[in-house]
């Protein structure tokens, strides 16, 4: 993470995880609108997509558990050091735990879509204890430094905490896009704003930040603000093409199927009509 790269690669992995939930939840959403009533059971598609998001965070966190240990300066799964009695490296344990975590979570994601034995709402609850961890580690992560450093930190802690609670809630209110949708977007959030920390802290090109300065830190927050605007109208766009892509496509079939029941009636009536002359 003491780089702009540490701090690019999670969010790369954020906000393409959060462009994945979107277009998710709309396909299940829409799936769940057009089924008659008393339908509940998810075609094979869907499960295949859990599949792929359960393996994908099962394989993403370990890749980072590797990383975070066995990096060239990093604890090479060592913990304390008895020689100078000091721990070792703990930042990149932190970074671990949270990986760890996010594991779990893909394991729970695998084990709901493929056993009935295990409870339904087992997938959300990790997911959430996840993000909860995540935040948890972080707020005890950024202490003792500069200013404007703790504090584009905490403001990462708003999306983190905001997403354990709406998935958290999902444990318990079933299938509800608005909820489904807001998880999305602080995922997105979180991605976008994991660049924005490496643009601060680690500036590609150009001066560097003063990291006491109070106007830095009123920009940041307000440079926030902006990045939680971009994230909900990204969840709205992708939301509405994806919908509207499925929309178009099923709705030619829905017109065949009411072309082939209208077929079906009119050649129905025709031959009860064809059966009354006949008795008359």
């Amino acid at each position: 993470m003491a780089n702009f790269g540490g701090h690019a690669i999670p969010g790369t992995f954020f906000l393409l995880f959060g462009f994945w939930l979107t277009m998710k939840r709309i396909l299940q959403h829409y799936w769940r609108t057009n089924q008659p009533k008393g339908r509940q059971i998810m075609p094979p598609f869907f499960k295949r997509m859990d599949y792929i998001e359960g393996g994908v965070l099962i394989f993403a966190s370990f890749v980072g558990i590797m990383v975070e240990q066995f990096v060239v300066d990093g604890p090479h799964a060592h913990l304390y050091n008895s020689e100078n009695k000091s721990w070792v490296k703990l930042m990149n344990w932190q970074h671990s735990t949270m990986y760890l975590f996010f594991g779990i979570s893909g394991v729970a994601m695998v084990a709901t879509t493929s056993s009935r034995l295990v409870p339904a709402g087992v997938n959300r609850l990790s997911l959430s204890l996840a993000l909860f961890v995540e935040g948890f580690l972080f707020y005890y992560h950024v202490e003792s430094r500069p200013h404007l450093d703790a504090h584009i930190h905490s403001l990462l802690l708003v999306a983190v905490f905001s997403g354990s609670a709406g998935t958290m809630l999902e444990v318990f209110i079933r299938d509800n896009i608005i909820l489904e949708l807001f998880g999305a977007c602080m995922f997105i959030l979180q991605g976008s704003w994991f660049y924005q920390i490496g643009f601060v802290l680690y500036p590609l090109s150009g001066p560097k930040w003063d990291l006491k300065l109070h106007d830095n830190v009123m920009f940041v927050t307000m440079c926030f603000c902006w990045h939680l605007a971009v994230a909900l109208l990204l969840v709205y766009c992708i939301s509405s093409v994806v919908w509207f892509i499925v929309n178009r496509f099923s709705g030619r079939g829905r017109d065949v199927e009411i072309g082939m029941r209208n077929t079906s009636s009119k050649s129905n009536s025709q031959k009860a009509l064809l059966e009354e002359s006949d008795e008359e």
